[in-house]
């Protein structure tokens, strides 16, 4: 396949930057979404679109062909304070351009889209389906979860997040518990009441100590950690209720409900989880896609970040420019060559490709 890079370069760093000038907040991306579907409709692409998701399938979509996903998020965080430059001003300087979302995830929007448009003038051996989501910053429903019962069967899919181009093949899940402990009120300068809190202490300590067993060799250990703790309501009061938050980061070993029922056995007080729809995800080393990235010198890891890998019930590899410590900060960016980088090297990977 001959490319002219700088061109679809060019191309992808121009709608990066018209990108960045629409606020995009979660569970506001209204006029982003209809701003990139216009642009994909006038490449002569038909798309679909359900809330603020929109997606366009390869031409001459063959349900006897496998279907590969190449999805990534068009929403952004709130900007952070300490912003010096605007976040919604998008400002090309010394080969980076800053704007909120650029590096998470708008290079990769913008990247894939420019080797999926490039992608459906060849014949490959699979089907493309491009997908620009919303609410993944938030894990909302209305976001990737609500459009893939849309699509056709998809077999494997590359998810664009700030991975430096590196594979990601697993990546941790996240369950969160309210905790909750009774007790009686009562005047604390009497022996009066049930404390709440006390109730709460060796709980807390079994989060803190306790390990699950099985590691993963990408991911590591489960982790689990205590965030938020709320009781009382005044110094003299002995307070009737405690509640603690728990974070827990789950690794490919275990589903989130087996972890919630195991962690049910231990506890003494009443647990309930928010959701266990947020699951660990991992893809084989012997993979194709995994092997021929390898091939190319590419290193294989294990993500600590969730995306929305943890909504997919189908094999997933997480990858796509821009660094993960520059998400979620204030004066965010892309270097332009990174967005080349990804171009380049999502069309060696896929051209000629077998999923």
């Amino acid at each position: 396949m001959t490319t002219d890079i700088q061109t679809l370069v060019s191309e992808a760093t121009g709608l990066l930057k018209s990108l960045i000038a629409i606020p995009s907040l979660s569970r506001e991306e209204e006029q982003a979404a209809d701003f990139l579907q216009n642009y994909i409709e006038m490449q002569g692409m038909a798309t679909g679109r359900k809330g603020n998701n929109i997606w366009c399938l390869s031409p001459m979509f063959d349900l006897n062909k496998p279907t590969l996903l190449l999805n990534s998020h068009i929403d952004t965080v709130k900007p952070v304070n300490g912003w010096r430059k605007a976040p919604f001003g998008p400002l090309e300087e010394n080969g980076k351009i800053y704007g909120l979302g650029s590096n998470d995830a708008g290079a990769s929007v913008v990247s894939l889209l420019q080797v999926f448009l490039q992608l459906c003038r060849t014949t490959q051996a699979y089907n493309l389906i491009y997908l620009a989501s919303c609410e993944e910053e938030v894990s909302g429903k209305n976001g990737i979860e609500s459009v893939l019962p849309e699509l056709p069967p998809i077999q494997f899919a590359i998810v664009g997040e700030p991975t430096e181009m590196q594979p990601a093949i697993a990546e941790k899940g996240l369950m969160v518990l309210d905790v909750t402990a009774y007790g009686k009120s009562g005047h604390a300068a009497r022996n009066e009441g049930d404390n709440a809190i006390y109730k709460v202490l060796n709980d807390i300590a079994w989060f803190r100590d306790y390990r699950f067993p099985k590691e993963s060799p990408l991911l590591g250990p489960v982790k689990m950690s205590v965030t938020m703790v709320n009781a009382g309501t005044q110094h003299n009061v002995v307070p009737d209720r405690c509640t603690f938050t728990v974070d827990i980061r789950s690794n490919e070993c275990y589903t989130n409900k087996e972890l919630f029922d195991e962690i049910r056995k231990h506890i003494g007080c009443e647990a309930q989880a928010r959701s266990f729809r947020l699951s660990s995800s991992h893809v084989s080393p012997d993979h194709p896609l995994v092997k021929k990235a390898v091939a190319s010198g590419r290193i294989p890891f294990g993500s600590p970040t969730l995306s929305d890998q943890a909504l997919m019930p189908f094999p997933s590899m997480k990858m796509g420019p821009g660094k993960s410590s520059r998400s979620h900060t204030a004066d965010e960016f892309i270097f332009v060559k990174e967005i080349e980088e990804a171009i380049t090297f999502y069309l060696e990977l896929l051209d000629g490709a077998t999923i």
